[in-house]
Formats: structure tokens, C-alpha cells, sequence
């Protein structure tokens, strides 16, 4: 299995004057490249174009300075982003054309295969990278001994730090899926509640109006510095630093809780949501883009395969019409938070409701069945509110009674 490991870069001013450069170099070349393509009728094949690097080399100083295995990775980003604008093409979407990289939109450098090492020079911990050297790096977390790196993606980061991300390989085996689900659940994302499963529990959303805060005054305080002034750009790393720490924790919040239901249940269903589509939408879209859904998904995919749990992604379509118990489709606006089907009498929340629809549906495409009285005479459980800080909490007391409670079931 394929994982990103990502790791904190300390490197001496020297050294972070070399990175910078090279990413430069690399911000060029992709310019370059994009210039050709644009300048011809028909374009060359990636390779055809890397072909071509050792030409460019001839008139081109600043190209020996950087490994050749890098400069080949920024023609291979080309190529990428141009597969990614004809897939947008192909699906009815507008788009325009690759712009050229301004300094600020171009800040990695990616070494493929080769020209990396990890090492430990006096006894620290460093990672040796071609035709730059050797930067401490703050290894928080061991690299599995039988993990193979294939490759080392360096940025820097708005705030000026640098990270590494090591995409490694695992040659484990997937656990194998349980014979029988016992334990499955199906999940329903919003914005009131973050999350809403079959087990009747609802995951407040995290509460980032204080982060939000500190942002809004940093920003003020920006707008008020002399643009590019010295001032202004210790500012703007103020601000940078911020977002930063808004993103670690949603980011917190989104990996502990994907990672709960991937290990305490045999089958999780969820909804196969347009994230991007849903925040296009007019209207509270800051509360869609913090919500994350699209993130959340991924999460709980790639670590759902890690367990060995089945992931089961289903048709969004009328989940809170739909009558859980009997199945008749009620109409009923986005402020009706509660469930009231005309046809059998079954209450339950609007959210509660769709969650059981989902989990029905992700059941029937594994070719399992339920029950045409489920959840009325199963007895949904009493919807309890489970505070986002609970979540994320180490040994969460309310998740461990609710672990209990779903084995005894």
C-alpha cells in the first residue's frame, strides 16, 4: 500500500537559499515547457520533451545545478495538469488554459526514485538530497522498516518552513474482510452536525469561530502595512501561520474521527458527495469549504482498505426524503430538521433518517438485505450529541462506551 509520510525540514539559511533556488529553477523550466507546448500545433509526448533537457542545459547555466531526475518531474507536472484540464473538459466543465507560475504558486520540488537518502550523522537524524546536501529533518514518527520510498516531494510552505513528504511503499497485505458484517454503520454529513450515523449518535462540527478571529485580525493588520515593505511581509507570515493552524486542526479533527469508524466497524457507508460541486453553490459556501466532506471521504477510504473494512459509497439522491422504514419520499424544505413520514408514522431527525437510508443502500449493493420494519421495530437508538472535542480526544470516554454499547447490540 502507497502512503504519504510528511516531515518537518530544518534547514540552516544556506541551505534554504540552495532550496529556493532550485525550486526557482524548477518554476522556469515548467514556464518554459508550457511555452513550447503553447507554441507548437501539436504537442510532443512528455518524453519527447525530456528528451530535450540535455538541450536546454547547453544554454541553459542554471539546469546543471539541479538533479535530473527533478527537472524531469517538473516536465512530468506539465503533462499532469494538462490530463487534469482535458479530463475537466470531458466531464461539460469550463476551462481555460495552464498559466504560467508566479514565485508564490510554485514552491515544491519533487526527487523520484533516486537522489534522496536518509541519514543519521551524528546522531541526528538528516536527509541528503543531490546537488543540495544534507538538511535536519524532525523525524516525529518512524518509517516502517520494510517500507520502500519512492520518492521525497520538499515545499515550502507559506509560512516560510519547509517540509518533506515521502511517498512510501508498503508491501503488507490487506486484512481480509470479515465473512459477516456484524458491525456496520452509515454515515450522513452536514453542517449543523458534522456527522450523523445509524448508531443514533450526531458529531458536533468543530467549533473554528476563535481561529476564524485571530485570521480576520491578522488580516486587518496586514491591509494596514506598507505593501512588500519588510513590515508587511513579517505580517503576511503572521497570517500564513494562522491558516496553518486552522488546517492542522480540521485536518486533527478529520483524521481521529475517519479513523474511529474504520476500526470499529466491519462496513461503512457514506454518501458519494460532489464536494466541489456542493461549495459552488450560492450561499453559505465558507461553511461547506470548512466542512471538508471531500477530505473526510478520502480519509475514510484509504484507511478503510488499511483495516480491511469495506467502504461502500452510494447515491446521494433523496436520502432525507426517503422514509428509513417504509420507504415513501416526503418533501420537506432544509429548515424541517425532523423526519415525519405521512404514510407510516416514523419520527426521527432529518439527519438520523438519511443516515439509515444510506447504510440501506450501501447494504444492498453488497447484496445484503434488511429487514422492511428496520429501524422502527429495531428501536433507533435516542440521538445523543457527541461534542466535536470529545471526538478528538485520545480514549474518548463516549466513544468507548458507544463501542460497548454496539457489541452488545
Amino acid at each position: 500500500m502507497y502512503y504519504n509520510y510528511k516531515y518537518r525540514l530544518d534547514p540552516p539559511e544556506n541551505l534554504r537559499e540552495e532550496l529556493s533556488d532550485h525550486v526557482d529553477t524548477c518554476r522556469q523550466l515548467y514556464n518554459h515547457v508550457l511555452y513550447l507546448l503553447n507554441e507548437t500545433d501539436e504537442i510532443p509526448t512528455r518524453y519527447d520533451v525530456q528528451g530535450r533537457l540535455p538541450e536546454f542545459k547547453e544554454w541553459w547555466d542554471d539546469l546543471g545545478d539541479v538533479y535530473s531526475k527533478v527537472l524531469q518531474m517538473v516536465v512530468k507536472r506539465v503533462y499532469d495538469n494538462l490530463s487534469t484540464l482535458k479530463a475537466q473538459k470531458e466531464t461539460g466543465r469550463a476551462v481555460g488554459m495552464l498559466k504560467w507560475k508566479s514565485p508564490r504558486e510554485y514552491r515544491s520540488l519533487t526527487y523520484n526514485q533516486s537522489g534522496f537518502e536518509l541519514k543519521n550523522t551524528s546522531g541526528r537524524p538528516v536527509l541528503w538530497l543531490s546537488k543540495i546536501g544534507e538538511i535536519p529533518i524532525h523525524l516525529h514518527r518512524d518509517i516502517p522498516d520494510e517500507a520502500i520510498i519512492k520518492q521525497v516531494t520538499v515545499k515550502r510552505e507559506p509560512t516560510g518552513e519547509w517540509y518533506a513528504t515521502f511517498g512510501i511503499d508498503v508491501e503488507e497485505a490487506t486484512p481480509a474482510k470479515p465473512d459477516t458484517l456484524e458491525k456496520v454503520v452509515g454515515i450522513d454529513v452536514g453542517i449543523l452536525t458534522y456527522a450523523h450515523d445509524t448508531d443514533g449518535y450526531a458529531i458536533e462540527s468543530p467549533n473554528f469561530s476563535e481561529e476564524r478571529e485571530r485570521i480576520k485580525r491578522a488580516r486587518r493588520d496586514l491591509s494596514r502595512k506598507e505593501h512588500r515593505s519588510s513590515n508587511w511581509e513579517e505580517q503576511r507570515k503572521v497570517v500564513a501561520e494562522r491558516y496553518a493552524d486552522l488546517k492542522r486542526k480540521r485536518r486533527d479533527f478529520l483524521h481521529k474521527l475517519s479513523n474511529y469508524y474504520a476500526t470499529e466497524y466491519d462496513l461503512v457507508a457514506v454518501e458519494d458527495l460532489d464536494a466541489k460541486g456542493l461549495v459552488e453553490l450560492p450561499g453559505n459556501s465558507r461553511d461547506r469549504v470548512g466542512a471538508a466532506w471531500g477530505m473526510f471521504r478520502r480519509m475514510l477510504k484509504y484507511k478503510c482498505e488499511r483495516e480491511g473494512t469495506q467502504f461502500i459509497t452510494v447515491n446521494p439522491d433523496g436520502t432525507t426524503k426517503e422514509c428509513a422504514s417504509c420507504g415513501v419520499s416526503t418533501e420537506k424544505p432544509l429548515w424541517v430538521r425532523e423526519h415525519s413520514c405521512p404514510a407510516c408514522g416514523f419520527e426521527a431527525d432529518r439527519d438520523a433518517n438519511a443516515a439509515w437510508n444510506i447504510l440501506f443502500r450501501g447494504l444492498e449493493d453488497v447484496g445484503v438485505g434488511h429487514s422492511e420494519s428496520t429501524p422502527v421495530e429495531t428501536a433507533l437508538p435516542t440521538d445523543t450529541s457527541v461534542s466535536a472535542k470529545r471526538v478528538v480526544e485520545a480514549g474518548s470516554p463516549t466513544l468507548k462506551e458507544r463501542t460497548a454499547s454496539a457489541v452488545s447490540k
